[in-house]
């Protein structure tokens, strides 16, 4: 009997690390801690570029969350040993980034801001814009991507946030709550507020139609 119980519990376990292997970023982050060379390097080749979108989204300043994403992968670095597979490393690495960003919101003095411009040439990966001959369907598009990033930029903070873990990274409200710190309740309403927002200053043909006073949030 004792035989048969101890051969189940080897069964969940295996049963559990399969599970937790499945995603990526787990396997990878599991064998950055027992140290495989290039693990840690992988996962910033695979996030990276998306955290960068997100911080800019943000803090609104590119050269900005260039720093905070480095932040963000050196507090990764730093908490290797801590880390747990108890939930989507997804979850725990944008909350991590998530919190970055709001040290850096909270600050007295903020860090000089640059302004991006096309003719710099350096902020073209931030951009919801095509690299394609100007053709009116292109320029049309260009167009609603400036009028719907100046929208979320106007948006309050939390909001802004929430809206884009759930649009754009596919959170669920779970998620977003977890990375939050906050109720799922709370998450919806927070992503309804943005929504409602931005229909109301931005109108299906993506023109700007105002600008959205998303209220507290």
């Amino acid at each position: 009997m004792d035989e048969d119980v101890q051969v189940v519990d080897e069964d969940v376990r295996v049963v559990d690390e399969d599970v937790r292997i499945v995603d990526e970023d787990v396997r990878l982050m599991l064998a950055f801690q027992q140290g495989e060379p290039g693990a840690f390097d992988a996962l910033f080749e695979r996030w990276a570029t998306r955290l960068l979108r997100f911080l800019t989204r943000m803090v609104k300043d590119p050269a900005v969350a260039e720093e905070l994403v480095q932040e963000t992968f050196l507090r990764v670095h730093r908490a290797r040993d801590r880390y747990s597979p108890e939930a989507k490393f997804s979850t725990w690495l944008f909350t991590i980034a998530g919190n970055a960003a709001r040290n850096e919101l909270r600050r007295p003095f903020r860090r000089h801001l640059h302004e991006s411009t096309d003719a710099e040439g350096d902020g073209a990966v931030l951009e919801l814009r095509a690299d394609t001959p100007a053709t009116d369907t292109v320029v049309h598009a260009r167009r609603v991507g400036d009028t719907v990033e100046a929208a979320l930029d106007h948006l309050p903070q939390r909001q802004r946030e929430a809206l884009w873990l759930c649009a754009v990274e596919g959170f669920s409200y779970a998620e977003i709550a977890e990375s939050l710190e906050t109720t799922e309740k709370s998450v919806k309403a927070l992503v309804h507020r943005a929504r409602v927002a931005l229909a109301k200053h931005v109108t299906p043909e993506g023109e700007p139609a105002g600008r959205p006073e998303g209220g507290e949030g």
